[in-house]
This record gives C-alpha cells, structure tokens and sequence, in this order.
C-alpha cells in the first residue's frame, strides 16, 4: 500500500507581509490569496522499522533508524521535525517529497511540502484532523519548531485550497472562502500572466530583514504594511463585484508599497521586467513571495496579453501555463498503480 498526498501552491494577491509576526499579533493582518494547480506532493510506503526519506527534487536521500536520529544538521530538517511533531515514533517507512517549484519560486513551496506531509502521516496513522489543525500543525513544524522565519499564509492556503480571504489575529487565524462567479474566475484566469524571473532567493532572510524594520519603527516599513492591508481590503471588494481592472491597478499599488519593507524585495533584473511588462500594456502586477526572485503576476487587459507575454520572454523571463485550483489538501490509498480506499480530505 501506498499512501499519497497533494497539497497545492499559492499565489498572494495582496497582503503579504501582514500575516508575519509580530505584526498580525500586535496589528492584525489580511491576506487575499488563491491555489493554483502546481502542488506538493508526499508518499508514504509503510515498513518495518526505520524511516527512509526521499527527496525526488534533490536526489537526497537520508535514513533514520529512531527519533534519536532527528538531528537538525541541515537536511530534510522539515522532514525530521514532521516526524517528530506528528509522533512517528519507532515506525517504519519509506518517504518520498516532490514539488512543482522550488523552494524560493515565492509559491509557498516549502510551506506546502510540509503540509502534504502533514496530511500524508494523518492518513498513515488515521489521525482525524481538520483543515485548521493541519495548517496549526505545519506551521508550528517549520515556524515553531525549526525557528525558521516566515508568514502564516501559505500553510492555511494549502489546507483549504480556492480563493481566501484569510485574518490573521491576534490570537488566532480566520480563513474566509470566497464565492467568485465562475465567469470572474475566467476571465481573471485569462488576463493573469505569470512568469519565472529566473532565480530563487532566501526568503528567511528577506523577512528577517523586514521584521526588523518593522519592530525597528522604520515609518516607511510600517506605514506599507498598513496600505497593504487596506490595498488587501479593496482587492477582495474589487474581486467579487468583478470590477478586475481596478484589481490590476490595486496589484500594482500593493507591489509599489511591498518594495518599502526590505531593500531587498526586489533587483535591477525583477525592476527591468515589471518596466517591460508595464510598457506593454500589463496594468499592474507583483513578485510573489517575499522578494528577491521566483515569480512574477501580472494583470493585463486581454488585447495586450500576448505582447507583454513576448516583451517578457524576450527580456528573459519564462512565461509559464497555469489555473486556478479549488481543492486543498487531499489524500489517498495506492496499491502500486490500482487505486484503492480513495479518500478525498479536501475538507480534511
């Protein structure tokens, strides 16, 4: 028996950098976000005894025998933290992680890896979880647990899947599905261009960078964490009255307010192919994720999309297929090619 879960990628809309702490502690934050159909996936062949981890993205390979193994040296330290947190204990598996974009594309990937994980184990070991705990537990795993800096977005995203409109509170964290008309989803879906700047970056330290700016005082930090949160606001009215033009026009402004948490958001490159994009007609757009490279949204009217498409390509950018995705995390039962015992955890 095989045992798999999926869980997909995100794009951000507006918001981001509210829902990293301290902020929606002591402001509280919002986030408008979507999953799209590029996911994170785990597998899980139950053994004997001692765990095996593969990573298929990075030919790695790492073997443990017990929890005392669950040393964080560096490798597949999300891996041994979700073991370790989901209580394994002394059972035994083969583990085997796959994503469609690399760590620091600015999808969320590393988030939503430990999220598939999450869901992957639960099914294993018949744990009834909710979409919510699943979220709590993969974010105590790589936030908590690990220390490693970074929003509370992409966890929640991943688990519920579909157009969000998620608070980030003081002492807890509110998703809000949103119900948009199938013909704004269309014709969102057809004026959206998304296109791989060609690099990754380190987010950890882009947000570190940011958290100090901000419990620094620095008013300019704090002054585009508030516009992003009202520019969040806005973007949801605009979406669901399909008013898509002035959601264009708000990306753009949420991008203008996004480059002044962290000088290093952005670079000469990213600079060079949001000017094209912009020359060409886009009306407005964003690097996703924290900054530094990955992925590039943009929002252009249909009769200009296949130009800023060519402009981006010629300039160096990869423009790349992709749709919108309303499912969350989901699991199921594999007997080597025959499906068996399907469960479908959107609801988790």
């Amino acid at each position: 028996m095989i045992i798999r879960a999926k869980a997909p990628l995100r794009i951000s809309f507006a918001g981001g950098g509210t829902d990293v702490p301290p902020y929606p502690q002591e402001q509280g934050g919002v986030v408008l976000c979507s999953t799209i159909n590029k996911y994170a996936y785990a597998s899980i062949v139950p053994g004997d005894r001692g765990i095996a981890v593969h990573s298929l993205d990075y030919d790695l390979t790492v073997k443990y025998h017990s929890e005392e193994d669950y040393v964080y040296d560096g490798k597949l330290d999300l891996v041994k933290a979700a073991l370790r947190i989901m209580k394994v204990g002394e059972r035994g598996a083969e583990v085997y992680l796959h994503s469609d974009a690399p760590p620091g594309s600015g999808l969320g990937s590393s988030s939503t890896v430990v999220v598939a994980l999450v869901g992957a184990i639960k099914h294993w070991l018949q744990r009834p979880m909710t979409a919510y705990e699943v979220a709590e537990t993969a974010y105590r795993i790589e936030r908590v647990e690990l220390g490693v800096a970074g929003g509370m977005q992409d966890q929640y995203a991943a688990a519920f899947g579909g157009f969000n409109f998620i608070e980030f509170l003081a002492d807890a964290v509110v998703v809000n599905p949103l119900r948009v008309r199938n013909d704004v989803v269309n014709e969102l879906q057809y004026n959206l261009l998304l296109c791989y700047t060609g690099g990754i970056r380190l987010s950890a330290n882009i947000i570190e960078d940011q958290v100090k700016n901000f419990r620094g005082g620095r008013k300019e930090s704090v002054e585009a964490l508030s516009e992003l949160k009202e520019i969040a606001y806005q973007m949801k009215n605009a979406l669901l009255l399909a008013r898509l033009d002035d959601f264009g026009s708000l990306l753009h402004a949420g991008w203008e307010n996004k480059k002044k948490l962290s000088s290093h958001i952005t670079n000469p490159h990213i600079d060079e192919l949001y000017e094209v994009a912009r020359r060409e007609g886009a009306l407005g757009g964003k690097l996703l994720g924290a900054g530094g490279g990955g992925y590039l949204l943009l929002y252009c009217p249909y009769t200009r999309k296949h130009v800023v498409a060519e402009a981006l390509s010629k300039a160096g950018g990869q423009v790349v297929d992709w749709n919108f995705e309303f499912s969350g995390l989901q699991s199921w039962e594999s007997q080597g090619g025959v499906i068996g015992g399907s469960i479908n955890s959107t609801a988790v």
